[in-house]
């Protein structure tokens, strides 16, 4: 769901959605032996924080729900990653980027070489211990853009977690392009053909959803869910905060609406979808749009800014593409020569702004945000321009 010049029509708005929300490339991998020799895995930058990273990958099955988009399926099952700072990370493996089950069908879908998908690591460790404090760690979910994984803003959520937040990656079964589960099954994107019926549908299922997590982790953090393991205790769920890009930032929307648990939000470039998205609520929340331009506002975000009763500000990144907010903006220059993107296609993807320095920009305001609203930092970098940050601009 992409914030960008009107007019426009909702339908291609989805459509530009579908390409770059989930690291969608276009075109095909090139044969092996035409690829740079250098390159034996994607790069994501390092995370800034001075802690080490853990995280771990939990299945979560509400019985309450058949799932939206296979009716079969009994239940409504989700994967989340948490991301964490770790106590100690020297005996335990480097998490991969995408779990191995799901590298297949994410390769043949968005044409990236799968040797390299699959050999690309993050910079958290799986299974290492939670670096424990009082009262446990702040909390943010994150919902990724249609067709999206849950990883693919790995860059912003391990830097997040570097800083000393806890953060929920979310799967969308069915939603997203494939989800593995530890029994081995890859399930595979089966929504209907989009119309505004079905986005409005895959809006509602998505609030569901990240209302489920919020209530696993209370029982993960109270020590009476079957997979609490070392993370009972870890989570200081009375400040809870969360972010999304393109259609995960209208989920944050609607969820910030319909639940309270949630303190503060961040849309990510997203168009807004559906009544509870546009209507604001009484909490912070930060808008922040990709580099369109001097045309027309998209009018979801003008009817959310004026029933928005809770603090407010729009940002707008210059040199910013919609797929600027996923991990796509470091992948894709790292891909070009390997599977044929033109300059023109790659600024399309992913903005003219040299991607270390989006990400670096994206991580400082998103950090100035959360800091100011959940543990109560000053909040200088989101009450005017900086000259350290040039690219960004303050739209109101």
């Amino acid at each position: 769901m992409r914030k960008r010049s009107l007019p426009v029509s909702r339908r291609e708005l989805l459509a530009a959605a579908l390409l770059t929300s989930g690291l969608g490339l276009v075109g095909t991998a090139a044969p092996a032996a035409a690829r740079p020799r250098a390159l034996s895995r994607f790069t994501l930058p390092a995370p800034t924080g001075p802690a080490c990273l853990g995280t771990v990958a939990l299945h979560l099955a509400d019985p309450t729900r058949t799932d939206p988009w296979v009716p079969a399926h009994p239940a409504r099952e989700l994967m989340v990653q948490i991301w964490y700072p770790a106590r100690d990370t020297r005996a335990y493996p480097a998490a991969p980027w995408l779990s191995a089950g799901a590298v297949p069908h994410f390769a043949d879908s968005f044409g990236l070489p799968a040797d390299l998908v699959r050999a690309t690591t993050t910079h958290a460790r799986t299974g290492a211990p939670v670096d424990r404090r009082a009262g446990g760690h702040p909390v943010l979910l994150y919902s990724p853009g249609l067709g999206g994984d849950r990883g693919t803003s790995t860059a912003l959520a391990e830097d997040l977690a570097g800083h000393g937040y806890v953060v929920v990656t979310i799967d969308h079964t069915h939603d997203a392009s494939e989800v593995e589960f530890p029994d081995g099954r890859v399930e595979v994107a089966a929504i209907p053909e989009i119309d505004d019926q079905v986005i409005g549908q895959v809006a509602a299922v998505r609030a569901a959803d990240t209302r489920f997590v919020l209530d696993q982790l209370a029982a993960i953090n109270a020590g009476t869910h079957r997979l609490t393991g070392g993370l009972r205790g870890a989570f200081d769920l009375s400040r809870v905060g969360m972010f999304g890009h393109s259609l995960g930032g209208s989920t944050t929307a609607a969820v910030m609406h319909d639940d309270p648990r949630v303190r503060a939000g961040v849309n990510l470039d997203g168009t807004l979808v559906g009544a509870a998205a546009v209507a604001g609520s009484g909490r912070p929340f930060l808008l922040l749009s990709s580099d369109h331009g001097p045309g027309a506002e998209d009018p979801t975000w003008d009817t959310f800014w004026a029933n928005q009763r809770g603090w407010k500000r729009e940002l707008s990144l210059s040199g910013a593409a919609h797929g600027s907010f996923n991990d796509g903006v470091v992948f894709y220059p790292q891909a070009a020569p390997i599977i044929g993107l033109t300059p023109e296609q790659l600024a399309e993807l992913v903005g003219t702004l040299e991607p270390q320095r989006s990400v670096g920009i994206q991580r400082a305001y998103l950090r100035a945000f959360f800091d100011q609203h959940l543990r109560g930092g000053d909040g200088r970098l989101l009450r005017a321009a900086d000259s350290r940050y040039p690219e960004m601009r303050f739209v109101r």
